[in-house]
Protein backbone atom coordinates (compact mmCIF):
# COMPACT_ATOMS: atom_id res chain seq x y z
CA UNK A 1 0.00 0.00 0.00
CA UNK A 2 1.51 3.62 -0.97
CA UNK A 3 0.19 6.68 0.81
CA UNK A 4 1.60 10.15 0.84
CA UNK A 5 4.66 10.14 3.27
CA UNK A 6 4.04 14.24 4.09
CA UNK A 7 0.75 12.26 5.99
CA UNK A 8 2.48 10.03 8.27
CA UNK A 9 5.69 11.78 8.78
CA UNK A 10 3.67 14.68 10.39
CA UNK A 11 1.56 12.51 13.04
CA UNK A 12 5.40 11.02 13.53
CA UNK A 13 6.82 14.25 14.29
CA UNK A 14 3.78 15.38 16.83
CA UNK A 15 4.17 12.11 18.39
CA UNK A 16 7.52 12.29 18.81
CA UNK A 17 7.77 15.44 20.43
CA UNK A 18 5.72 14.11 23.05
CA UNK A 19 7.57 11.20 23.45
CA UNK A 20 10.59 13.46 24.23
CA UNK A 21 9.30 15.71 27.16
CA UNK A 22 8.16 12.35 28.39
CA UNK A 23 11.44 10.49 28.09
CA UNK A 24 13.39 13.05 29.38
CA UNK A 25 10.97 13.84 32.05
CA UNK A 26 11.19 10.62 33.34
CA UNK A 27 15.01 10.19 32.95
CA UNK A 28 15.34 13.25 34.98
CA UNK A 29 12.97 13.21 37.84
CA UNK A 30 14.81 9.40 38.55
CA UNK A 31 18.20 11.33 38.42
CA UNK A 32 19.41 11.06 41.90
CA UNK A 33 20.03 14.37 43.39
CA UNK A 34 18.73 15.97 40.51
CA UNK A 35 15.71 18.48 40.99
CA UNK A 36 13.69 17.80 38.16
CA UNK A 37 11.53 16.09 40.38
CA UNK A 38 10.57 19.09 42.53
CA UNK A 39 9.24 20.93 39.17
CA UNK A 40 7.11 18.14 37.34
CA UNK A 41 4.35 20.23 37.33
CA UNK A 42 6.02 23.24 35.70
CA UNK A 43 7.72 21.19 33.36
CA UNK A 44 4.74 19.60 32.30
CA UNK A 45 2.81 22.94 31.46
CA UNK A 46 5.36 24.16 29.46
CA UNK A 47 5.48 21.02 27.79
CA UNK A 48 1.64 20.66 27.30
CA UNK A 49 1.74 24.49 25.86
CA UNK A 50 4.04 23.68 23.42
CA UNK A 51 2.61 20.69 22.31
CA UNK A 52 -0.69 22.38 21.86
CA UNK A 53 0.83 25.31 19.79
CA UNK A 54 2.36 22.96 17.51
CA UNK A 55 -0.33 20.67 17.25
CA UNK A 56 -2.47 23.62 16.47
CA UNK A 57 0.23 25.12 13.30
CA UNK A 58 -0.22 22.06 11.85
CA UNK A 59 -4.05 21.70 12.10
CA UNK A 60 -4.05 24.53 10.70
CA UNK A 61 -2.04 23.91 7.58
CA UNK A 62 -3.83 20.34 7.57
CA UNK A 63 -7.30 21.71 7.22
CA UNK A 64 -5.75 24.59 4.71
CA UNK A 65 -4.38 22.15 2.44
CA UNK A 66 -7.46 20.00 2.76
CA UNK A 67 -10.06 22.17 1.83
CA UNK A 68 -11.47 21.69 -1.41
CA UNK A 69 -10.76 18.00 -1.53
CA UNK A 70 -13.14 16.03 -2.96
CA UNK A 71 -14.43 12.62 -1.56
CA UNK A 72 -16.49 10.27 -4.18
CA UNK A 73 -16.71 12.65 -7.07
CA UNK A 74 -17.88 15.62 -5.20
CA UNK A 75 -17.09 18.31 -2.95
CA UNK A 76 -17.58 17.92 0.40
CA UNK A 77 -17.98 21.09 2.62
CA UNK A 78 -19.62 21.67 6.17
CA UNK A 79 -18.96 25.16 7.74
CA UNK A 80 -16.79 25.68 10.00
CA UNK A 81 -18.68 26.30 13.44
CA UNK A 82 -20.82 23.86 12.86
CA UNK A 83 -17.97 21.58 12.13
CA UNK A 84 -16.54 21.98 15.86
CA UNK A 85 -19.96 22.33 17.85
CA UNK A 86 -20.25 18.86 16.01
CA UNK A 87 -16.66 17.38 16.94
CA UNK A 88 -16.99 19.17 20.54
CA UNK A 89 -20.29 17.11 20.87
CA UNK A 90 -18.83 14.26 19.73
CA UNK A 91 -15.87 14.15 21.69
CA UNK A 92 -17.95 14.92 25.20
CA UNK A 93 -20.41 12.04 23.95
CA UNK A 94 -17.42 10.13 23.57
CA UNK A 95 -15.59 10.75 26.93
CA UNK A 96 -19.05 10.12 28.59
CA UNK A 97 -19.30 6.61 27.28
CA UNK A 98 -15.87 5.74 27.68
CA UNK A 99 -15.96 6.68 31.63
CA UNK A 100 -19.11 4.15 31.35
CA UNK A 101 -17.69 1.23 29.49
CA UNK A 102 -14.31 1.32 32.06
CA UNK A 103 -17.05 1.25 35.50
CA UNK A 104 -18.81 -1.43 33.91
CA UNK A 105 -15.65 -3.27 33.05
CA UNK A 106 -13.94 -3.11 36.52
CA UNK A 107 -15.88 -5.84 37.99
CA UNK A 108 -15.04 -8.07 35.03
CA UNK A 109 -11.06 -7.18 35.40
CA UNK A 110 -11.04 -8.12 39.29
CA UNK A 111 -12.89 -11.24 38.96
CA UNK A 112 -10.21 -11.98 36.00
CA UNK A 113 -7.28 -10.72 38.17
CA UNK A 114 -6.06 -8.83 34.89
CA UNK A 115 -3.94 -5.75 35.59
CA UNK A 116 -5.00 -2.37 34.77
CA UNK A 117 -2.10 -1.79 31.98
CA UNK A 118 -3.66 -4.84 30.46
CA UNK A 119 -7.07 -3.70 30.61
CA UNK A 120 -6.37 0.34 29.15
CA UNK A 121 -4.06 -1.22 26.45
CA UNK A 122 -5.07 -4.03 25.01
CA UNK A 123 -8.92 -4.18 26.27
CA UNK A 124 -10.41 -0.99 26.48
CA UNK A 125 -7.94 0.04 23.34
CA UNK A 126 -9.17 -2.40 20.99
CA UNK A 127 -12.83 -1.62 22.16
CA UNK A 128 -12.46 2.52 22.01
CA UNK A 129 -10.74 2.08 18.70
CA UNK A 130 -12.75 -0.43 17.04
CA UNK A 131 -14.52 1.73 14.64
CA UNK A 132 -12.04 3.92 13.08
CA UNK A 133 -9.63 0.56 12.85
CA UNK A 134 -12.52 -0.69 10.76
CA UNK A 135 -12.53 2.51 8.81
CA UNK A 136 -9.24 2.50 8.04
CA UNK A 137 -9.08 -1.73 6.79
CA UNK A 138 -12.44 -0.18 4.95
CA UNK A 139 -10.72 2.53 2.99
CA UNK A 140 -7.27 0.50 2.16
CA UNK A 141 -9.17 -2.41 0.86
CA UNK A 142 -10.96 0.46 -1.38
CA UNK A 143 -7.68 1.75 -2.50
CA UNK A 144 -8.06 4.86 -0.47
CA UNK A 145 -4.77 4.54 0.88
CA UNK A 146 -4.10 8.42 2.12
CA UNK A 147 -7.76 8.51 3.68
CA UNK A 148 -7.24 5.30 5.87
CA UNK A 149 -3.66 6.72 7.11
CA UNK A 150 -5.18 9.99 8.04
CA UNK A 151 -8.09 7.59 9.81
CA UNK A 152 -5.82 5.86 11.92
CA UNK A 153 -2.53 7.99 12.86
CA UNK A 154 -4.49 11.50 13.02
CA UNK A 155 -6.69 10.28 16.23
CA UNK A 156 -2.93 9.25 17.78
CA UNK A 157 -1.67 12.48 16.80
CA UNK A 158 -5.11 14.04 18.68
CA UNK A 159 -4.61 12.27 21.50
CA UNK A 160 -0.50 12.64 21.77
CA UNK A 161 -0.51 16.15 20.94
CA UNK A 162 -3.79 17.44 21.49
CA UNK A 163 -6.24 15.56 24.19
CA UNK A 164 -3.22 15.03 26.80
CA UNK A 165 -1.97 17.99 26.92
CA UNK A 166 -5.24 19.70 27.40
CA UNK A 167 -6.05 17.50 30.36
CA UNK A 168 -2.97 18.11 31.82
CA UNK A 169 -3.86 21.68 31.85
CA UNK A 170 -6.99 21.17 32.93
CA UNK A 171 -6.06 19.37 35.97
CA UNK A 172 -4.39 22.07 37.52
CA UNK A 173 -7.58 23.57 38.50
CA UNK A 174 -7.98 19.99 40.64
CA UNK A 175 -6.03 18.90 44.07
CA UNK A 176 -4.64 15.92 42.12
CA UNK A 177 -2.64 17.10 38.80
CA UNK A 178 -2.04 14.97 35.81
CA UNK A 179 1.65 15.43 33.98
CA UNK A 180 4.01 13.56 31.52
CA UNK A 181 5.98 11.49 34.35
CA UNK A 182 5.20 8.24 33.39
CA UNK A 183 6.04 4.95 34.74
CA UNK A 184 9.64 3.54 33.04
CA UNK A 185 7.75 0.50 31.51
CA UNK A 186 5.09 3.10 29.67
CA UNK A 187 7.74 5.46 28.48
CA UNK A 188 10.00 2.60 27.10
CA UNK A 189 6.54 1.56 25.11
CA UNK A 190 5.62 4.97 24.31
CA UNK A 191 9.06 5.60 22.41
CA UNK A 192 9.47 2.56 21.16
CA UNK A 193 6.23 2.93 19.66
CA UNK A 194 6.79 6.25 18.28
CA UNK A 195 10.20 5.02 16.79
CA UNK A 196 8.16 2.08 15.22
CA UNK A 197 5.40 3.66 13.88
CA UNK A 198 7.84 6.37 12.35
CA UNK A 199 10.46 3.95 10.80
CA UNK A 200 7.43 1.75 9.27
CA UNK A 201 5.38 4.47 7.38
CA UNK A 202 7.59 7.31 7.42
CA UNK A 203 8.94 6.16 3.44
CA UNK A 204 4.97 6.36 2.37
CA UNK A 205 4.88 2.67 2.06
CA UNK A 206 3.44 -0.38 3.91
CA UNK A 207 3.85 -3.90 3.48
CA UNK A 208 2.49 -7.25 4.84
CA UNK A 209 5.72 -7.77 6.50
CA UNK A 210 5.75 -4.24 8.45
CA UNK A 211 1.97 -4.86 9.15
CA UNK A 212 2.88 -8.64 11.17
CA UNK A 213 6.19 -7.01 12.67
CA UNK A 214 3.47 -4.17 14.32
CA UNK A 215 1.30 -6.59 15.20
CA UNK A 216 4.33 -8.72 17.48
CA UNK A 217 5.25 -5.38 18.92
CA UNK A 218 1.83 -5.40 20.27
CA UNK A 219 1.64 -8.84 20.98
CA UNK A 220 4.83 -8.10 23.04
CA UNK A 221 3.36 -5.06 24.91
CA UNK A 222 0.63 -7.04 25.72
CA UNK A 223 2.15 -9.87 26.92
CA UNK A 224 4.50 -7.58 29.26
CA UNK A 225 1.42 -5.89 30.73
CA UNK A 226 -0.77 -8.77 31.46
CA UNK A 227 2.36 -10.09 34.12
CA UNK A 228 2.64 -6.73 34.81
Amino acid sequence: MRFQARIANDTATLLLLAVFIIVLLGIGSREPGGHISEHVDAISIVGAICLLGVYGRWLYRYIQTGRGAEVGGGEVRLPMAFAIVLLAISGIGAALVSDWFVSALEPTIEKLSLTAAFAGIVIVAIAGNAVENVAGIVLAWKGRADLAISVVKNSVAQIAAMLFPVLVLISFVFDDHLTFELEPLFIGALALTALAVWQVSGDGEASEFEGWALVATYLVLATITFFD
